[in-house]
């Protein structure tokens, strides 16, 4: 018999063979998130919950949850997850992070070149029958190579997004709270610049930071005037670092060209938002980490850290450590994190 029950969220892809070994293992089959209801009764039942970004796990559902050991999400952050509500009740949280930093790099560079070169404005010209003829100024967009990027969060996607920019001649500027070492800099080639600064002189931002009081709606009105109106915006972070409707005045308004966006907010992006009337913003569905590999190997991580809680191990890839502290009578148990840009 199972030792343990575990509930998942999703289905993902991979077999949970390792886990069935000492769980039942109960997952949601809709297409759609769980409605909170269903969590909320899931979580009053289970020792172990395996979540996505999508799910709220908020403080009253993690108050109901009186037999649970361990939240495993399948994502690098966990904005979604209130960590200080799980530390209290001695619920590990684990993550998935380091594994999808190529994938969203890639993703970064592949929305900085369509957005550059007006690559999906010329499918949807193409497929309307308006491509009659080679004409000189159709669809001109500006050269990627040689051009200035501005880098706002140096982490590791960040870093990874840099080393990109090498192979473009690029100059490299970004913007974190704390300054990375002079040896880094120098072997990614970057400077470090102040965000008004980059906001000033970059030809593409790419926004690579974590979301949080701090960095909520960092671009706004004030930042989008100090930009070129020449600038393409690029975001694979969290949504709500952007404002949605100063993007939508700053796009409209020729304040600054383009932009592509990954992430949106809210999530999905409503079908009558203004921002899906513009032909000079590019929308991907939240796919910086989807290639096969990476979404594989954050399901085995995510089940890994689930199996650990589960068993009273060290998480592989724990988010509240603090948790083992207070299990072991030192220490408070809710250290914050701080949130570097």
């Amino acid at each position: 018999m199972s030792q343990f029950k575990v509930f998942v969220t999703r289905r993902l892809p991979v077999d949970f063979t390792a886990l069935e070994q000492i769980a039942t293992v109960e997952v949601w089959q809709e297409r759609q998130p769980p409605p909170y209801e269903v969590l909320l009764e899931q979580v009053k039942q289970v020792d172990g919950l395996l979540c996505l970004l999508t799910d709220p796990i908020d403080r009253p559902l993690i108050e109901a949850a009186t037999t649970l050991k361990v939240i495993s999400q399948m994502a690098v952050g966990y904005d979604n997850i209130d960590i200080l509500a799980a530390t209290a009740r001695k619920i590990l949280v684990g993550h998935t992070p380091g594994v999808l930093t190529d994938a969203t790099a890639d993703l970064t560079w592949a929305l900085i070149m369509a957005a550059a070169r007006r690559v999906v404005e010329g499918d949807r010209f193409t497929r309307s029958g308006q491509w009659t003829t080679w004409e000189p100024d159709l669809l001109l967009g500006p050269n990627i190579t040689g051009a200035t990027l501005g880098i706002l969060g140096l982490g590791r996607i960040g870093q990874a997004v840099a080393q990109r920019a090498r192979g473009f001649a690029m100059r490299v500027i970004y913007h974190s709270r704390h300054r990375c070492p002079p040896d880094l800099e120098q072997s990614l080639g970057i400077e470090y610049s102040s965000f008004a600064h980059l906001l000033q002189v970059s030809d593409f931002i790419t926004i690579h930071t974590p979301l949080s009081e701090d960095t909520h709606h960092l671009f706004s009105d004030a930042q989008f005037e100090q930009m070129k109106s020449s600038a393409i915006l690029i975001n694979t972070a969290r949504g709500a670092i952007v404002d949605p409707d100063a993007l939508y005045r700053a796009l409209s308004r020729g304040q600054i060209a383009r932009a592509a966006l990954d992430v949106t907010e809210p999530e999905p992006i409503p079908m009558e938002s203004p921002l899906l009337t513009l032909d000079n913003l590019i929308i991907t569905p939240h796919i910086g980490s989807a290639s096969v590999q990476t979404r594989r190997k954050m399901a085995e991580m995510a089940i890994a850290n689930l199996i650990a809680g589960l068993n009273n191990q060290v998480l592989p890839n724990c988010v509240n450590p603090a948790v083992y502290s207070w299990e072991q009578g030192t220490g408070d148990g809710l250290q914050g994190s701080s949130t570097t840009f």
